[in-house]
């Protein structure tokens, strides 16, 4: 133990996705394409967003900034995961872990909370409609994003400097294919009991809090609809939430999965098939669905096409 507690870790091996070498080549494939979709997709609703003057409203605002944290922890895991597969040498330097943590845990919390900031835009919007433009100012839109990177970026300082500077006794194979806080733990051979309150913790607050803020938001939404009279307005207006709706479910029921699901039920094999979902296909499919689900995107990427057109050649 004297020996394991000198040694000095310079790098993790990542278990991977799976252990079986002819699935590395149809993985790197199909997780290539998935990754290529969600940085186009994303970077695309950052920049139409941003130029299209039609969509500079404080709702187009909070999707360019969810564009921008599905961005930031798929790009976190993404690309090395896809080295990895590659290369078949599924090891990580020490410090890139790190990095990857903290990285990590920055925009999946982030995300949680713009959600949440989102889900009042709806709500103001819809019982408030007189006074939206007072109540969601441009100020108090850069407070509603500020607040949440601010936050994240020190719950991920705290997370990632206490997980590091713990001992590792030289303990060094993470059951994962990328540097999560649930594997990294199993490695600790030092007391992790502060760190696991600390997540824990933190953990339940961020998903219970971002999650009630939603459904409030909600409830109240509901209630203004049922009180209109026409069918048509009810539809119309429940529509405009429609997509925030199916991100929100998606994302929740995800982590909620993979984070509160009994102790003597879990499995690291489980979470693989969780993690997958929500760092690379969810950042796929949230710039689709609102895409698909939005005249006012679809319309500006109809202006641009035709826009393009007009360029001479």
């Amino acid at each position: 133990m004297n020996k394991q507690n000198l040694t000095v870790l310079t790098e993790f091996i990542l278990m991977g996705l799976a252990d079986r070498p002819e699935l590395q080549a149809p993985f790197f494939g199909l997780f290539l394409i998935i990754y290529t979709v969600s940085v186009v997709g994303n970077l695309g609703m950052i920049i139409l967003t941003k130029v299209d003057p039609r969509l500079q409203t404080p709702m187009y605002f909070f999707l360019r900034h969810l564009a921008f944290t599905d961005l930031g922890y798929s790009t976190a895991v993404g690309p090395k995961m896809l080295v990895n597969l590659v290369a078949n040498q599924n090891t990580i330097p020490y410090n890139w872990c790190a990095t990857q943590l903290a990285f990590f845990i920055l925009f999946i919390i982030s995300e949680l909370f713009i959600l949440s900031a989102m889900a009042y835009d709806r709500y103001v919007a819809i019982c408030n409609p007189l006074l939206y433009r007072i109540v969601m100012s441009q100020r108090v839109c850069w407070v509603l994003v500020a607040v949440p990177y601010v936050y994240s970026a020190f719950l991920s300082v705290i997370i990632t400097k206490k997980m590091f500077m713990s001992s590792f006794c030289g303990h060094n194979v993470i059951r994962h294919f990328y540097c999560d806080s649930l594997p990294l733990l199993t490695l600790l051979c030092s007391s992790s009991r502060d760190i696991e309150l600390i997540i824990l913790i933190f953990s339940a607050f961020n998903l219970v809090s971002s999650l009630v803020i939603v459904l409030v938001s909600y409830i109240l939404i509901l209630m203004a609809i049922l009180r209109m009279n026409s069918a048509k307005g009810r539809h119309k207006t429940f529509s405009t939430c429609g997509s925030h709706l199916t991100v929100v479910l998606v994302l929740y029921t995800t982590l909620f999965f993979m984070y509160l699901q009994p102790q003597t039920n879990h499995s690291f094999d489980t979470d693989k098939i969780a993690s997958v979902f929500y760092t690379l296909i969810i950042p796929m499919l949230n710039p689709m669905i609102y895409s698909l689900r939005n005249k006012e995107v679809k319309g500006a990427l109809h202006r641009i096409w035709k826009n393009w057109q007009k360029l001479p050649m």
